[in-house]
């Protein structure tokens, strides 16, 4: 038992999410940002990663909501490095930090859950947010995360929304980024959907697990 998980990022034509040094580069259309504030409307939870935090520090709130309407914000924090004055721990919506059992360290958020102790349990954490009685997330990234997600073949649909501009640098984050892991022959996707959106491409794919 699990969450329905959405992964929707915004990549430049060369497959980059921001520059070399993680400096974020305007890659979505407005008709796409359009299109995130209203699906952000329709799901329980927001997750990102750390990195995300550390990179953007977002708020991951919707402006013309208050703490009971606005999605939960999840955060998978490993080791603890969340700010404690990060964006995503203020007072706007419920926040859920996800660790490792080995990490103590602790925020003023609505739950802490630790799972795992080399690698986060995604298996365990999916298990106690459904708990939680969130029923969708909307994951946001970044590329380390996106990459766990299919890896544990956790993500049941996935959007990107390519961006008409070119980024560069072979070291410059993916979205599914990570060490060591290439999956054999590939995470085989069925495209649903192609949609241009100002000056950039959405597109919709069905994950195919074996």
């Amino acid at each position: 038992m699990r969450p329905f998980i959405h992964v929707n990022c915004a990549m430049s034509a060369d497959g980059k999410l921001a520059g070399e040094d993680r400096t974020q580069v305007r890659i979505s259309s407005d008709e796409d940002k359009t299109r995130v504030k209203g699906m952000r409307k329709q799901f329980d939870s927001i997750m990102v990663g750390v990195g995300t935090v550390l990179a953007d520090d977002p708020h991951l709130t919707l402006k013309d909501r208050g703490y009971d309407t606005n999605p939960i914000r999840i955060v998978i924090d490993p080791h603890g490095r969340t700010p404690r004055d990060a964006q995503v721990l203020n007072d706007r919506a419920p926040t859920v930090m996800i660790t490792l059992e080995t990490c103590d360290v602790t925020w003023d958020c609505d739950k802490i859950i630790r799972a795992g102790t080399d690698t986060i349990d995604l298996d365990r954490a999916m298990q106690e947010l459904a708990e939680m009685g969130i029923e969708n997330i909307l994951v946001e990234g970044g590329g380390v995360t996106i990459s766990h997600l299919f890896r544990n073949k956790m993500v049941d649909r996935y959007t990107v929304f390519v961006g008409g501009l070119i980024i560069g640098g072979k070291d410059a984050p993916t979205p599914c980024d990570g060490n060591g892991w290439v999956a054999e022959n590939g995470i085989r996707l069925r495209i649903e959907d192609c949609q241009i959106l100002g000056n950039g491409a959405l597109l919709t794919f069905l994950p195919l697990y074996e």
